[in-house]
């Protein structure tokens, strides 16, 4: 991707998004103490998340998954979409490999589970802002590879609406990138790159991006791989 990674010589400014407060509150104190972190903001909902991220531009977004106004999904797709160098990583107690899917393709950088140790979540965190991508193995499996592979496999009956574009496309979205990722990879501009979208989630008979990650899987299935 095509954001900034952070020097790392430079503080890292990291905003802080739970529900419950005294995990908001452990994981702050927690991050707060370690060389090279600030945390300059917490939030515990969905419209918070996105307010404080307006407000500080954080380098990094520690994010619950679950929120009591939505989803962090949902957060991190409007964050990255508004503040692209901004990196978000998904911080959660449920293996749930649907969410896994749906945080790629909102562009989380990172996806782990909240039994992480202190100082593997540091490492992570730090990782991350390198510009590195991590995903929790034991919820990730081999879906990105699955999913980054549909580009150059042979297409399954379901894909033969779409066209050669819209294949390229598909896996673009697969990859976690944002349409403005898209639009500079494939030389359109981000309106035509959205209507792009709305025209595969509609031909797949798909509501949401976050279904698309979820459908390539469908389709590559375990086999595939």
């Amino acid at each position: 991707m095509s954001e900034a990674t952070q020097p790392a010589s430079q503080t890292m400014t990291i905003l802080v998004v739970d529900d419950h407060e005294v995990v908001r509150q452990g994981l702050s104190a927690m991050l707060d103490r370690r060389p090279g972190f600030q945390v300059v903001a917490e939030a515990g909902t969905v419209a918070e998340a996105i307010e404080a991220a307006r407000r500080f531009h954080p380098h990094l977004v520690v994010m619950d998954v679950r929120l009591p106004d939505g989803s962090g999904v949902e957060a991190c797709r409007e964050i990255r979409s508004e503040l692209p160098e901004t990196r978000v990583v998904m911080l959660t107690s449920y293996p749930d490999e649907e969410a896994v899917l749906a945080a790629i393709i909102a562009g989380a950088s990172g996806y782990l589970l909240k039994q992480v140790r202190a100082r593997d979540l540091v490492a992570a965190l730090e990782a991350v802002g390198r510009g590195e991508s991590l995903l929790d193995p034991a919820v990730t499996g081999k879906v990105l590879e699955r999913m980054r592979r549909i580009a150059t496999s042979d297409q399954p009956d379901e894909l033969a609406a779409l066209t050669a574009q819209e294949r390229k496309i598909l896996a673009l979205v697969a990859e976690g990138k944002t349409n403005k990722e898209i639009a500079a990879d494939v030389y359109l501009s981000d309106k035509t790159v959205k209507n792009y979208v709305s025209s595969i989630l509609a031909k797949l008979n798909l509501e949401r991006r976050a279904q698309a990650a979820a459908y390539v899987a469908r389709l590559k299935g375990p086999t595939g791989l």
